[in-house]
C-alpha cells in the first residue's frame, strides 16, 4: 500500500514538473539533461529560456493580430506597448498614431463597422486605458467587435506603487464582452453573437525581451542571502515567462458563432407578414453584422418589396433613390401600420421607449441580443413575435420565402406606399421652403448649406457625423450612396467620434473620399487629429456647422430657463486651426445662392485633393429642429 502511495505520489510530481516546465516530450527532458550537465544556468536550462535572444512577446501579439486578418492598428505610443508596434510594423500592420487614445479606439470601431471584421487599438496603460474609456462604452452600446490591447505595470510590481499602475481589469469589465490576459479566443468572443469590445491586458514584463526585463529588476552580484532568496525567485518568475516562449503554437482564428432563425420562427414571420396591409420594416445598426454582406441584404429588401426606414449604420442600404426607403414622418407611419418589423432597431429612446409603435399592429423584433431586443418590453410595447438571431440572415431567408412583388400580392401595398410617399412629397416641399428661408442674422443658412452638399457629394463618398443640431439636420438632408457610408456613433450619442472614425474609414478605404459633419462643438474633441491625418498622408476633408453655440442644447435650454449659460461658443476661425496643423483651410459665409456654395464645395472636396481639408461654414440659426432634444 506504502509502495503504491510513493510510486503514485512520484508520478504526480513527475507531471506537474513536467506542467510547469512546459515540457512537450523527451527529446526536450535530453536537451534540459545535456544543458545542465555542460554548465548551463539551472534555472534559465531548466525551463528553456534563450538568454541572449532579442526575440520579445510583442512578435507573438503581432504574429496573432496577423493571422486574424488585421491589416492596422491605431495606438498613442507609451512605454508599455511599444514592443507591440515595433513588431507589427515589422509585419507589415500598418500602425496610426493618434492625438488621443479615445480616437484610437474609435477608429478600431469605424474598421470593424466597415471591414466587418475585428478593429484594434493599443493603448499605453493607466491614463492610456482611462482615456479610452469612452471610446469602448460607445463600441458596447454600438456593438462593435473592437479589440483593446492595453499595457501593464510588471505582474510582480502590482499595487506596488509602479508607473501607471491602477486596477485596469476592474475599471474595464462593465464595458467590454471580456477582459482577460489571453490572445486568440478573445477576438473570437468580440466578433460572436452580439458583438461587442473585449480588453487584453499585457504586462510590460512579458513584451520587452529577456535581457531587458533581466536588467530591469537590477539582479546583484554578491547578494547577501535575504537578497538572494529573493533573486533566486525573480529569476525563476522571469525564467517561466520566457520558458519555451518561441514554441509555436496554434493562432487560426476560432469559429465565429452566429444565432439563426429556426424554420418555424421564419413561418410565423411569413404568416404575419401576408396578412398584413400596412407593414413596416426598421432596421438598426446590427443588421450591418456579417456574416451577410450589406448588398446582399439590400437585394433581399428590395425583393420583400415593404416600405423601410433605414437608422444608424443601415443608413445608405439601399443607396439613395430606393422606391421603398422612407425618411421623413416615421412617427405617424409607425402609427399608421397594422405591422412592424423591428430589425435590429431598438425600443429605447430613439423610439419613444416603443410608445410611438401602434398598440393594435403585430410586433415582430429580431435581434441577436435578448436584453436590447425585448427593451420596454410589457411597458409600452408588446411583441406577437421575438427572434433572438442574426438581423440580416433572418430578412435573407424571410425574402427567399415571401415577396410582395409577386403577382397575388402586387396590389397589396399599392395604397400603403401612395399614403407614404404623399408625406415624403410634403415633407420635401417644406424643407426646401426653410432652406431658402434667410436667417434673422443675416448668415447661410445651414439647411441651404446642407442641400449644396447633397448635390455635390460623390456617389462613393463616406460620411462621418459628429455633432448634435448640425448633424441632426444633416440626417433629414442628406442621403449616403451606399452602404456603410454613414457614420454615425451609435446610441450612446458620443460627441467626438469625428476624427477617430475618419481616420477608420480612410485605413479601410483609401480610395474613398471620406467627409466629417461636424458641428462646431463636437469639433473641439477630435480637430487635432488633423494632425494625424496630415502626417499620414491621408486626405480627409470636414465641414463645421458654425453657429457659435451648442444648438442642440439651447434649443430647449433657452425656452425652458431663460438662459443660454454654458451653451454660447465663438465663431472661431476653425480653418487656421487645420491650416496650423498642415491642412489646407476655407471660410463659406453669408452666401446666399445655392450654385455658389456648390462651387465652393467642389473646390475644396475634389477627389484629387492630395491634402486634408478644413471648411469653416458660419451658419445661422433656424426653427428647423425646435423641441428635438433627446433626454
Amino acid at each position: 500500500m506504502y509502495l503504491l502511495l510513493t510510486i503514485t505520489f512520484f508520478i504526480v510530481l513527475f507531471l506537474l514538473t513536467f506542467k510547469l516546465l512546459r515540457i512537450k516530450d523527451l527529446n526536450e527532458v535530453i536537451d534540459i539533461f545535456y544543458g545542465l550537465r555542460g554548465g548551463k544556468p539551472i534555472l534559465s536550462t531548466l525551463f528553456q529560456v534563450n538568454v541572449t535572444s532579442p526575440r520579445h512577446g510583442g512578435e507573438l501579439v503581432a504574429d496573432v493580430l496577423k493571422a486574424h486578418g488585421v491589416k492596422e492598428i491605431f495606438t498613442l505610443c507609451g512605454g508599455h506597448i511599444s514592443p507591440i508596434l515595433v513588431a507589427c510594423e515589422t509585419l507589415g500592420i500598418k500602425v496610426f498614431d493618434t492625438r488621443h487614445e479615445v480616437n484610437a479606439v474609435f477608429a478600431a470601431d469605424c474598421v470593424s463597422r466597415l471591414r466587418q471584421n475585428i478593429g484594434v487599438a493599443v493603448v499605453t496603460a493607466g491614463p492610456g486605458i482611462t482615456n479610452s474609456i469612452t471610446g469602448l462604452k460607445n463600441a458596447q452600446m454600438a456593438e462593435s467587435p473592437l479589440l483593446l490591447i492595453g499595457g501593464g505595470a510588471p505582474t510582480l510590481l502590482r499595487g506596488r506603487g509602479a508607473l501607471q499602475d491602477i486596477n485596469q481589469q476592474i475599471l474595464i469589465k462593465p464595458l467590454c464582452k471580456f477582459t482577460a490576459r489571453v490572445r486568440a479566443v478573445t477576438i473570437c468572443i468580440a466578433r460572436s453573437g452580439t458583438p461587442g469590445p473585449v480588453f487584453v491586458e499585457l504586462p510590460i514584463d512579458v513584451l520587452y525581451p529577456y535581457t531587458i526585463v533581466e536588467k530591469e529588476i537590477g539582479f546583484s552580484k554578491n547578494p547577501k542571502v535575504t537578497k538572494q532568496v529573493l533573486e533566486s525567485f525573480l529569476r525563476a518568475y522571469i525564467s517561466w515567462v520566457f520558458g519555451v516562449a518561441w514554441r509555436p503554437q496554434p493562432i487560426t482564428p476560432l469559429p465565429i458563432d452566429f444565432p439563426m432563425p429556426t424554420q418555424s420562427q421564419i413561418n410565423s414571420l411569413i404568416n404575419l407578414l401576408s396578412s398584413s396591409q400596412r407593414p413596416l420594416l426598421l432596421f438598426g445598426s446590427q443588421s450591418m453584422c456579417p456574416p451577410i454582406e450589406p448588398n446582399i441584404l439590400a437585394k433581399a429588401v428590395e425583393k420583400l418589396g415593404i416600405p423601410v426606414y433605414l437608422g444608424g449604420m443601415s443608413r445608405g442600404l439601399l443607396g439613395a433613390n430606393s422606391s421603398l426607403q422612407m425618411i421623413h414622418n416615421r412617427k405617424e407611419a409607425l402609427q399608421n401600420a397594422d405591422m412592424v418589423i423591428l430589425a435590429g432597431a431598438v425600443c429605447d429612446f430613439r423610439l419613444s421607449y416603443g410608445r410611438i409603435l401602434n398598440p393594435k399592429a403585430k410586433i415582430v423584433v429580431i435581434n441577436r441580443n435578448r436584453s436590447e431586443m425585448l427593451k420596454n418590453h410589457g411597458l409600452f410595447w408588446r411583441s406577437t413575435l421575438a427572434i433572438q438571431a442574426d438581423v440580416a440572415s433572418t430578412i435573407l431567408q424571410l425574402a427567399n420565402n415571401f415577396s410582395f412583388k409577386e403577382e397575388k400580392y402586387s396590389q397589396v401595398l399599392s395604397a400603403w406606399f401612395d399614403q407614404l410617399n404623399e408625406r415624403e412629397r410634403l415633407k420635401e416641399e417644406n424643407n426646401t421652403k426653410k432652406a431658402l428661408e434667410k436667417c434673422k442674422d443675416g448668415r447661410l443658412n445651414p439647411l441651404l448649406l446642407l442641400k449644396a452638399l447633397q448635390n455635390v457629394l460623390t456617389d462613393d463618398t463616406i460620411l462621418v457625423a459628429d455633432g448634435g443640431d448640425f448633424v441632426g439636420s444633416a440626417a433629414y438632408i442628406l442621403r449616403p450612396r451606399g452602404p456603410l457610408q454613414w457614420l454615425d456613433p451609435g446610441a450612446f450619442g458620443t460627441l467626438g467620434v469625428g476624427g477617430g472614425f475618419a481616420l477608420g474609414a480612410k485605413a479601410v478605404h483609401p480610395e474613398k473620399p471620406v467627409l466629417i459633419l461636424f458641428g462646431d462643438g463636437a469639433c473641439g474633441f477630435s480637430l487635432m487629429e488633423y494632425d494625424t491625418f496630415v502626417r499620414h498622408r491621408l486626405p480627409i476633408s470636414s465641414i463645421i456647422g458654425n453657429d457659435a453655440c451648442w444648438s442642440q442644447i439651447a434649443r430647449d435650454q433657452m425656452p425652458w430657463f431663460n438662459s443660454l449659460v454654458g451653451c454660447e461658443l465663438a465663431y472661431t476661425h476653425y480653418e487656421k486651426v487645420g491650416e496650423g496643423l498642415g491642412a489646407d483651410g476655407t471660410i463659406i459665409e453669408q452666401i446666399e445662392c445655392i450654385e455658389e456654395i456648390e462651387k465652393k464645395l467642389r473646390q475644396f472636396l475634389k477627389v484629387e485633393n492630395s491634402k486634408p481639408v478644413v471648411i469653416n461654414a458660419i451658419i445661422g440659426r433656424t426653427t428647423f429642429r425646435e423641441g428635438s432634444i433627446s433626454v
